[in-house]
């Protein structure tokens, strides 16, 4: 008898994997939008009592009735988080039934050399391969590619800035990128090395990039957060702050990007280490933010555009996300972002959000790009990458192309515009 049963189980395991109804043993992503207070009062219990992951919004303070949830659950929660969903009758939908699958997906052939295949660039790479990368960049191109040691991280990882620079005009301005402050955000790393690759590849063969560059030095820093980051690849793909220890023996890091001297830890902020949206004990508590506050302030004569790369969520932000004040420059910032979004609508048919970041998405203060704004760098954007929620931080590597390429168009767009209102593009300049 019980060599007949596990005959039957073996014999019904493909159909039960393929009708779902395993899908309790799987790290899921669903999606749920409460509709009552009690309802949000649930889902705020789950997110918070729960081994699981909020991954939109960010943290529950912003959880409201009517507004999308995308909650991470992994397989040891799985049943029990969609038991309780079904007992109060909370619709769910499931986004990803199996994430695990995306996360090897993500992870799969890994390559330590860039000449080594044409797709190094259409993958996602380890921190220890991407400090190979910068190696292999400066040496390969000793005459335009420099690295800057900016500081170093808690677990005294180096962060690396590369400064791409063609020509030596006096006076000449710059712009700042940097990648990766949130540790799972995947594809804003692989944007920096995307960038650079770009710019090394096109300079001189598009007249776009060679109109920025001919006009700005461009600084890049692929890996902001490399503790985070790294953590990602080895213990927790879900991690977003870095790994500070903290008061509470158990909670782990901060939020960089509530870590800068902007409204810090006001509304949309939080002073609890356990929360995702930990401000830090002071502004730059930090080493990581400390050290690119450092720099941009040494440089804040030269460096006229901040560009901060995150995701999810498809979003083109400015200053402010601290507070609902408007920015001097308002429309000025909303012209460049509005003619971004519609030249990436026109051009790869996909939709991005722009404005102020407090009135677009909610108030995020102490971040990067509102204090890079009062530091006095005033055209200062944070862009949300692909996608709008479907993959989320798990976008798989056949959309890193696309992705970076509509980032790369809002590059360009804005920095052309920049150079439009603050320069004289070099090829108007007259020899005396």
């Amino acid at each position: 008898m019980t060599t007949l049963l596990i005959v039957f189980v073996f014999m019904n395991l493909d159909l039960l994997l393929k009708t779902g109804h395993c899908t309790e043993t799987r790290d899921q992503v669903l999606s749920i939008t409460p509709t009552t207070q009690e309802e949000v009062d649930i889902l705020k219990n789950v997110s918070t009592h729960y081994e699981t992951a909020l991954w939109q919004p960010v943290s529950i303070h912003y959880i409201t009735e009517e507004t999308q949830v995308h909650l991470f659950v992994p397989a040891n929660s799985s049943e029990t988080v969609i038991n309780l969903l079904q007992k109060h009758g909370i619709t769910h939908e499931v986004l990803l039934a199996n994430a695990n699958e995306l996360i090897e997906m993500q992870t799969r052939n890994d390559s330590t050399d860039p000449r080594s295949s044409a797709t190094f660039y259409e993958r996602y790479h380890t921190l220890e391969d991407i400090y190979d990368w910068i190696n292999r960049t400066t040496h390969d191109n000793p005459n335009t590619v420099k690295v800057i040691l900016v500081g170093s991280s808690y677990e005294k990882r180096p962060l690396y800035a590369l400064k791409l620079s063609f020509n030596d005009r006096p006076g000449k301005k710059a712009m700042w990128i940097d990648c990766g402050i949130h540790a799972r955000e995947w594809i804003s790393p692989a944007f920096c090395l995307w960038f650079v690759q770009y710019s090394l590849a096109f300079y001189k063969n598009n007249q776009d990039i060679t109109n920025i560059l001919d006009n700005m030095d461009v600084y890049v820093l692929p890996v902001m957060n490399p503790d985070g980051y790294k953590y990602t690849w080895t213990t927790n793909r879900m991690w977003r702050k870095n790994r500070t220890p903290s008061k509470s023996p158990n909670c782990i890091g901060a939020d960089l990007n509530r870590n800068f001297d902007a409204n810090w830890c006001t509304e949309g902020a939080s002073h609890d280490p356990c929360t995702e949206i930990y401000c830090g004990a002071f502004p730059e508590s930090e080493p990581e933010s400390e050290a690119v506050a450092n720099f941009l302030r040494r440089h804040k004569n030269s460096i006229q555009l901040y560009l901060s790369i995150h995701s999810y969520s498809q979003m083109l932000l400015f200053p402010y996300s601290c507070s609902h004040d408007e920015a001097e420059n308002h429309s000025d910032l909303l012209e460049m972002v509005q003619q971004a979004a519609q030249n990436i609508r026109r051009y790869y048919r996909n939709v991005y959000k722009y404005g102020a970041g407090a009135r677009t998405i909610y108030l995020a203060p102490g971040g990067s790009d509102d204090w890079a704004y009062n530091l006095g760098i005033k055209y200062s954007f944070t862009f949300e990458l692909q996608d709008r929620g479907r993959y989320g931080f798990l976008l798989p590597p056949s959309h890193i192309t696309g992705a970076c390429n509509e980032a790369l168009l809002a590059v360009k767009t804005i920095a052309k515009k920049v150079i439009e209102k603050t320069q004289t593009p070099a090829r108007f300049l007259q020899t005396s």
